[in-house]
């Protein structure tokens, strides 16, 4: 290419950049040129190249490397009190299957159930005399939700099909599917002889038409162990919800645990020696990220926007210099992907924090809200510190890598994701009522990612139970068939594609050889960082497009 050679426009060209410039062949000259094109290298420096070139301090990376400190800081004292809530709360939940199902060991509740009627009365009047005696019974800080001084009641539903008649020995059933519903409520006060409580209580089960028995309480507790932490201690209330699943009509009834909690600040408290310099220090420190966010989106923001800015100077440039149109590859070039992710990152971690803040002083109780919003804001950070990694030629070429081969990566995923798909809705319909990982389209889904990766094939093979021999026939095709094709051939043409594109990218940087044109253009500039002929203004008054382009 000649940089001094003259460029005429056609009108035809001219009405294409909307009468914004005539260009003419004294417009480019050598000077303008090669302007520009040091200001388009000045844009792809590093932080401390633009440093030597014009002394212009990093301020983006030094607040970067401040809010990889302080997120990571506020991301573990924030994990650290959820991590005391969620306990707290598995804890009671424990606690509440000990105290309210009769011989209840620790094992999954999924294996609880009933199968007599005696069984089933039994266990609800235990509840109930376990409930009325909860201030005798209960080790923990339990006590019973009052409203108006009156403590709420226990409340036994039951729900039913309206009118049914079914007589399995001569094959006929009558029913009404409209479900109705009745209750009985119990306040604590009350006093029962276990021997006398149906009668008592009015309460009987008509089996046959019976859907689900629901109990539902309420209890009040603090959690205390905060206070070791320096934190102010929540009041709780468990809704809980105890039922006996027959929908199914099966024999056997099923007991599940529901539990339900409200997190609010306690009404009258005192700590003894603490006052609420923690709680101030705390807010502060949140306050100061948000700010640090803040300043960083703003500042990230700017350099996107220049970007943008840069990209349609030089496509106008580029086409009337060389007649050809920009490629979109090279275009994005402008576009920096790792400033969008710190934007990302930005937005999630004020919102995080904000509500973080809005948890610590009480008028929030969105913990698991919270905890994903600064949880990805942290990991974007983090990620983040792959940009400045890749300053370094041996460390960026993984960030290359990634980049190059992502279109073709996205691309494979999905034609495999066709197969993977027909696999998962072949295996629910089939082996579903046959083997627990494949109950439901979720737990397949989880079950063939893990076969996939090579684990836990043998237990897979060893749980399919016999349904009869075409299933467990079919079983052992649909198993080998998917091991076999997504191990031996999808993974290895997967890794293949990485491969390959490291191998490409590799031979690009030893041979030093642009890829693009935006490259080529580029490294025709000569100039070094301390050469001290990029000391001029951000937008130099004799840029080839200050004169002809707006924005």
């Amino acid at each position: 290419m000649e940089d001094s050679e003259p460029l005429c426009a056609s009108r035809s060209e001219e009405r294409r950049l909307n009468g914004h410039c005539r260009w003419s062949a004294h417009t480019l000259d050598s000077k303008v040129v090669e302007d520009f094109r040091r200001r388009l290298k000045y844009f792809f420096m590093n932080p401390c190249e633009k440093y030597r070139a014009r002394g212009r301090k990093p301020w983006k990376l030094m607040l970067q490397i401040l809010k990889i400190a302080i997120i990571t800081v506020q991301l573990v004292s924030f994990g650290l009190s959820n991590e005391m809530m969620v306990t707290f709360k598995d804890e009671n939940l424990m606690t509440f299957r000990h105290l309210f199902l009769k011989g209840y060991k620790d094992h999954k509740m999924g294996s609880y159930a009933l199968y007599t009627k005696a069984d089933v009365y039994d266990h609800i009047y235990y509840i109930i005399n376990r409930y009325i005696n909860l201030q005798n019974l209960t080790v923990g800080n339990l006590a019973y939700e009052s409203v108006d001084g009156e403590y709420t009641p226990l409340s036994v539903c039951q729900e039913f099909y309206r009118n049914s008649s079914i007589y399995p020995g001569n094959e006929t059933f009558d029913i009404d599917p409209h479900i109705d519903k009745d209750c009985i409520s119990i306040y604590p006060v009350q006093s029962f002889d276990h021997s006398g409580s149906a009668m008592h209580l009015n309460f009987s089960l008509d089996f046959k038409r019976l859907l689900s028995v629901n109990i539902y309480l309420t209890l009040k507790t603090i959690n205390l162990q905060t206070v070791r932490h320096h934190e102010l201690p929540d009041c709780y209330d468990f809704h809980i919800m105890i039922m006996f699943d027959n929908r199914a009509h099966s024999g056997k009834i099923k007991l599940d645990v529901i539990n339900d909690v409200r997190i609010y600040e306690c009404r009258d408290w005192n700590v003894e020696g603490t006052s609420g310099k923690n709680d101030y220090l705390l807010l502060s420190f949140d306050s100061v990220v948000i700010l640090a966010c803040f300043t960083s989106l703003i500042l990230c923001m700017r350099s996107v926007i220049n970007g943008i800015q840069l990209q349609f100077e030089f496509n106008i440039f580029f086409h009337a210099y060389y007649n050809k149109m920009v490629s979109w590859s090279d275009r994005m070039e402008f576009v920096n992907g790792w400033y969008i992710l710190i934007i990302v990152s930005d937005t999630l971690t004020i919102a995080g924090s904000a509500l973080k803040i809005g948890i610590q002083t009480k008028y929030l109780t969105n913990y698991d809200v919270c905890s994903i919003l600064l949880g990805t804001a942290t990991m974007l950070v983090w990620v983040g510190v792959m940009r400045y990694l890749g300053f370094f030629r041996k460390y960026n070429i993984l960030i290359l890598t990634l980049r190059a081969a992502f279109p073709n990566v996205i691309r494979f995923c999905c034609c495999a994701a066709m197969i993977y798909l027909g696999y998962c809705f072949c295996g629910w319909i089939v082996l579903g009522p046959y083997h627990d990982k494949f109950r439901t389209l979720d737990k397949v889904t989880e079950c063939l990612f893990s076969l996939l990766n090579g684990d836990d094939m043998y237990a897979t093979f060893l749980k399919m139970r016999h349904g009869g021999y075409m299933v467990w026939l079919f079983s052992r095709l649909y198993l080998y068939s998917f091991i076999s094709l997504f191990i031996y051939m999808v993974l290895s043409l997967f890794i293949a594609l990485i491969t390959d594109t490291y191998e490409t990218i590799k031979h690009h940087q030893q041979d030093k050889m642009p890829v693009s044109q935006l490259h080529a253009f580029i490294a025709e500039c000569r100039d070094q960082p301390e050469s001290g002929r990029y000391q001029t203004d951000e937008e130099p008054a004799s840029c080839c497009l200050s004169s002809c382009c707006c924005f």
